[in-house]
């Protein structure tokens, strides 16, 4: 098992010259592990959160490229507001929200340009998005800390 809050390397894909950065916030450890998993296949970095205080504190010390997040979170963390919080500090941030308990979102209640995907998802569902939204240069979009 993937455990919480810990960075992993992964091999660089020729089309990226440095990994890209997900951070995905997940509660449940083995949809977790699934995500993370996943994007690490494919060449991504991955660092893991399971609830939004523990993503905030990684937010303020990493460089993160795209914030993959479930809505409800442990400790009565909430997704929505974690993507409030990391788009004021990073604007152009990708933001992918998921969700068992919703079939989707108002744009009102999410941060502009953000995509739902809800759950169950497929680890190949979030390999292609997660492509799509970093595809071109990863660090345009990149929450960067010196």
């Amino acid at each position: 098992m993937i455990p919480f809050a810990v960075a992993f390397a992964a091999p660089v894909l020729p089309a990226l010259e440095t990994a890209a950065t997900v951070l995905v916030v997940e509660d449940e450890p083995h949809v977790c592990e699934l995500a993370a998993e996943a994007l690490l296949d494919e060449g991504y970095r991955v660092i893991t959160a399971a609830d939004a205080w523990e993503a905030e504190a990684i937010l303020a010390r990493e460089s993160v490229d795209l914030l993959f997040t479930d809505i409800d979170l442990a400790r009565n963390t909430n997704g929505l507001v974690l993507a409030q919080h990391a788009r004021a500090q990073c604007p152009g941030l990708p933001v992918v929200y998921t969700s068992g308990g919703r079939a989707g979102l108002s744009q009102r209640e999410t941060v502009p340009e953000s995509v739902f995907v809800p759950k169950p998802y497929r680890p190949s569902q979030l390999v292609a998005l997660t492509n799509d939204l970093l595809r071109g240069a990863p660090s345009d979009h990149a929450c960067h800390h010196a």
